[in-house]
């Protein structure tokens, strides 16, 4: 069945578009500033979304609403693991049987994924387990491709082994692949679907050989929120956090320089890619689209190292789009999210959107138009882990697991040195974050925890959320808690028209 959420068909005539899309992991909005070729290429030539956000700041469920068009209330997928998470949850709950790589498969377009699925693939399938829709697959079900370095890929059912070398670095391998795919379906004149998810810049975030030396006087930013003076006023889970020692400062800032110098490779590989595009003919016919799966706090409000916040540093991320009719080098400060990325990519190939879908296509705000019904607010969900997380694939050589923990700081060949040792117990001191939910305006950031406690800022005159005004403004916290009672329970156009509502 197919859904029409007040846009228009983008495929016109024979020639239908291509789409390659860009996922980082763990990006921060404030970091995209780092990566030139990427703002230049895609940003100036096209149109950059500045209210973008995720509804689930963590890996998995982020990526599993991108694939689906759907809220984690509705994909039934919450974390990375255990029995309300990662692949295995999605895989049992059918979630790939419907996806924006099935829909644009079935409407005519190969489709390629090249880097990282969902967490913990291919845990509870097959090790050679090529989930529906994709024509071309590469994956990595062995080692630890976080590191870059020592990992196996299911290459379309066939195991190739990656090494310590630097041919082997994982952003350049992935980069490469897909270029070949790319080069491929142009040759036979075939629409395609290429879906780029690197590891980079999340931990250990492991540089190019050519960037280790670069950044080297690099420190995190110095915003009001970081190393907050006063978090009295904040939840339990940040106000018993200790201010920063200065080995923490220390952690922090070289933990951020190893981010940033692996971003330089992402950066080089969307201007690689950009170049192929140009010189196979495709470039005027193919949308560009860069993002990222979630933000990352490292030491805004006391927290060191993570995501999973309802903070603007978590769930406000980087969205990138050009392409044929795209407006050229305009901003669009409509909210936006990435239960809209399925729908969009749907629109633009004259595909299906299935009537569950969650989100709406943003092509009408692409070409500089906003329909008269778009949203005040959007959702934002966390819930913790549950159950026991099953053990993941055997280790290559011992070394490494195929998902390990947040975070993981280890060297290139698998050996952690003393100083990243120490990094990481440093940077692992942050205390659990109570399951939430929360809504997003504007301007406005509302969120209301199960044990009772709530946060309000105004991002007008605190876009930093340093000053919680929870408790001073209740007719405002009334009508957002009955915003928030209408959206966690939304699905399909319910959640639409909750959205849509006046803006409380």
């Amino acid at each position: 069945m197919v859904v029409d959420h007040g846009s228009t068909a983008v495929a016109a005539g024979p020639k239908r578009p291509n789409i390659l899309f860009v996922l980082t992991d763990d990006l921060d909005r404030a970091e995209l500033r780092y990566m030139p070729q990427t703002e230049a290429l895609i940003g100036a030539e096209g149109t950059t979304f500045d209210n973008y956000f995720v509804s689930n700041s963590l890996c998995c469920p982020s990526r599993t609403t991108t694939l689906r068009g759907q809220y984690a209330h509705n994909t039934g997928v919450w974390t990375n693991g255990g029995d309300n998470g990662g692949f295995e949850r999605a895989h049992s709950l059918g979630i790939e049987e419907d996806t924006v790589a099935t829909r644009l498969h079935d409407a005519g377009y190969t489709t390629s994924l090249t880097g990282k699925y969902l967490n913990g693939y291919p845990n509870g399938a097959r090790p050679d387990d090529v989930p529906p829709g994709w024509d071309n697959w590469v994956s990595a079900v062995y080692g630890n491709p976080y590191r870059e370095y020592g990992y196996v890929l299911n290459q379309n059912q066939s195991y190739h082994v990656y090494q310590n070398r630097p041919s082997d670095y994982g952003t350049d391998v992935y980069v490469h692949l897909t270029d070949q795919f790319i080069r491929g379906a142009a040759h036979d004149h075939q629409p395609f679907f290429a879906y780029l998810p690197v590891y980079a810049p999340h931990q250990p975030a492991t540089p190019a050989p050519a960037d280790l030396t670069k950044f080297r006087r690099l420190h995190a930013p110095r915003t009001p929120s970081f190393d907050e003076l006063d978090v009295s006023h904040k939840p339990v889970f940040v106000h018993d956090l200790p201010r920063f020692n200065t080995e923490e400062t220390a952690a922090i800032d070289r933990v951020f320089r190893r981010r940033i110098q692996s971003l330089q490779a992402v950066d080089r590989g969307v201007a690689r890619l950009v170049h192929t595009l140009q010189v196979t003919h495709q470039l005027d016919n193919t949308y560009i689209v860069f993002a990222s799966d979630n933000g990352f706090h490292l030491g805004q409000h006391r927290l060191p190292a993570g995501k999973e916040t309802a903070y603007d540093t978590d769930i406000r991320v980087p969205l990138l789009v050009r392409g044929p009719g795209v407006q050229r080098g305009a901003h669009v400060s409509a909210l936006a999210g990435n239960t809209d990325l399925a729908p969009t990519f749907e629109t633009m190939a004259n595909a299906r959107t299935p009537a569950f879908t969650d989100g709406r296509s943003l092509v009408p705000l692409l070409r500089g138009t906003t329909p008269d019904h778009w949203r005040t607010s959007y959702l934002v969900e966390h819930r913790a882990e549950t159950g026991v997380t099953r053990p993941a694939r055997p280790p290559l050589n011992g070394e490494s697991t195929l998902e390990p923990p947040d975070p993981d700081q280890a060297r290139a060949d698998g050996r952690p040195s003393h100083r990243q040792i120490r990094d990481a117990q440093l940077l692992n001191r942050g205390a659990d974050i109570p399951d939430y939910d929360a809504v997003r305006t504007d301007h406005l950031l509302y969120a209301q925890y199960t044990n009772g406690e709530r946060e309000l800022y105004d991002l007008k005159t605190d876009p930093d959320e340093v000053v919680n005004l929870a408790g001073t403004r209740p007719r405002l916290e009334r009508k957002l808690a009955r915003r928030i009672a209408v959206l966690r329970d939304c699905g399909a156009r319910g959640c639409r028209r909750a959205e849509d509502l006046a803006a409380p």
